[in-house]
């Protein structure tokens, strides 16, 4: 019996997660629950990476990191790192943003504020749980989780 991608990433999580997950019911709550937890964003990278749609959760976890930044220096480089990586159009992991987001990001790169990416950041995450979340709920990777890990 060959065994799918999903329910390999599902075993690997299960077996091979040496931290305990005490808030594994939670996760269910909500995808902000989910998202709070190291464990419930390595669990939900993984169920996107098996659905192609990996860039979404980093480029959302790439916005968090770049909102803590307090020099300006820094704020450039990683602007520019996350505009190339996610943003810019043909970028290695390209995000599905409309295209009014993109340009205005694109007009405003060369001079960065912590909130120049914050539209672009909703939308991914409103993408997320609409769309990707609740088929998380429902996945072996979660299902295997709870099992293990859950109190209910």
């Amino acid at each position: 019996m060959q065994r799918t991608l999903l329910t390999e990433m599902a075993i690997k999580f299960c077996c091979f997660s040496q931290e305990p997950v005490d808030d594994v019911d939670s996760w269910g709550e909500s995808i902000e629950k989910l998202l709070s937890c190291k464990a419930g964003q390595m669990a939900f990278q993984d169920f996107l990476k098996s659905e192609y749609s990996e860039e979404n959760i980093l480029f959302w976890l790439a916005c968090e990191e770049y909102k803590k930044i307090t020099s300006a220096p820094e704020m450039i480089s990683m602007a520019n790192q996350i505009y190339t990586e996610f943003v810019q159009t043909e970028a290695p992991r390209q995000v599905n943003i409309d295209s009014g987001t993109r340009t205005n990001i694109t007009n405003n790169i060369s001079e960065p504020t912590l909130g120049s990416f914050d539209t672009a950041q909703k939308m991914i995450f409103s993408l997320m749980a609409r769309d990707c979340y609740p088929r998380f709920l429902k996945s072996d990777i979660y299902q295997c989780i709870q099992q293990k890990h859950g109190k209910s």
